[in-house]
């Protein structure tokens, strides 16, 4: 498999269009009411953004994860990300949110933003952007199952068909990656464990979105990420002195782009749609994954893990059909 670099960070976003974004997504959350219609397409233009951003993700943690550690990439990103969004906070003065509020998100920041990314980036050393993302992707169907216990959405049949027809979907991706040799498949369990992590984080993350700004939650993630991946602040230090200009700006551009804005435009489409809509625009991260790793990193997932990763999505479009509510 070859992974030469063809492009990078600077062919999604410029440092304006960023910059632009970041501030137009703030500002559309404290402007006067819009109407229902236009509202929903903001939701849905916002979640748009998300997905193709997260898919770039899987590429740019691929790329600059060749020479920055796992916990010393996502220590990077996340201190970045916290730093431009607190700065925008100080511009907006937004005061911080209740104590209660405050603990749930420190929640989210910790399962979501750090556990997440760490299990992420050092799955991406093993298995490919690809397969990463098809198997980080069977979280939706996670994020019921966590609704039915927490939320007390109950657990249609249907939802237990759809849960074990992807997770058999993960076992052919296991199975295509594991003739790797067992780090391939300890990649694949590491992306179902960060699926784990995400679904724990929007569950928790759904509510609060009621009253506090996206731009909030984000920011105060990002923070709380940040200190769990405090111990890696060293081995940045060490390894940003011989990483190459390339994976700086990748690291830069996962914090900027996936991170900040596209954390911020998910939490302002979820707190104005429902959990299951923007669940099922998640399902377009794979493909758009694949394309970029096909296009940046000159790599595609083995065959097999492509049917494994059609399985996952049929498992979970069989459970979104299934009628239950999701996290409100």
């Amino acid at each position: 498999m070859q992974t030469g670099i063809r492009g990078g960070p600077q062919a999604f976003l410029t440092e304006g269009r960023l910059r632009a974004l970041v501030l137009t997504v703030a500002t559309v959350e404290t402007t006067v009411p819009v109407p229902a219609e236009r509202e929903r397409l903001l939701a849905l233009g916002a979640g748009l953004v998300t997905v193709t951003l997260w898919a770039s993700a899987f590429v740019g943690i691929r790329s600059a994860s060749h020479h920055l550690s796992p916990g010393a990439l996502a220590f990077g990103r996340l201190s970045i990300a916290s730093l431009a969004l607190g700065l925008i906070l100080i511009w907006r003065r937004e005061p911080l949110p209740s104590r209660r509020d405050l603990g749930t998100i420190a929640l989210v920041g910790v399962f979501w933003f750090g556990l997440y990314n760490i299990a992420l980036n050092e799955a991406e050393r093993r298995v490919d952007a690809g397969t990463a993302a098809m198997l980080v992707n069977i979280g939706p169907i996670l994020i019921a199952v966590l609704a039915g216990f927490v939320l007390q959405e109950g657990f249609p049949q249907r939802l237990f068909a759809g849960l074990a027809v992807a997770l058999a979907g993960v076992a052919v991706i296991a199975s295509a990656t594991s003739e790797n040799g067992l780090a391939a498949s300890w990649g694949a369990l590491l992306c179902v464990l960060a699926a784990i992590f995400y679904a724990v984080g929007v569950v928790a993350q759904k509510p609060v979105l009621a009253r506090v700004s996206a731009l909030q939650v984000t920011w105060l993630a990002c923070t709380f990420g940040a200190l769990v991946c405090l111990p890696f602040a060293f081995s940045l230090g060490d390894q940003l002195s011989d990483a190459p200009a390339s994976s700086i700006v990748w690291m830069v551009y996962l914090a900027i782009a996936p991170m900040a804005i596209g954390f911020l435009t998910w939490g302002y489409a979820l707190a104005r749609t429902t959990a299951g809509r923007m669940g099922s625009l998640t399902y377009l991260v794979p493909p758009i994954a694949i394309l970029l790793g096909w296009l940046i990193l000159d790599e595609s997932p083995p065959a097999l893990a492509l049917v494994g990763g059609a399985i996952c999505l049929v498992g979970v479009f069989i459970a979104r059909r299934g009628g239950a509510r999701r996290p409100a």
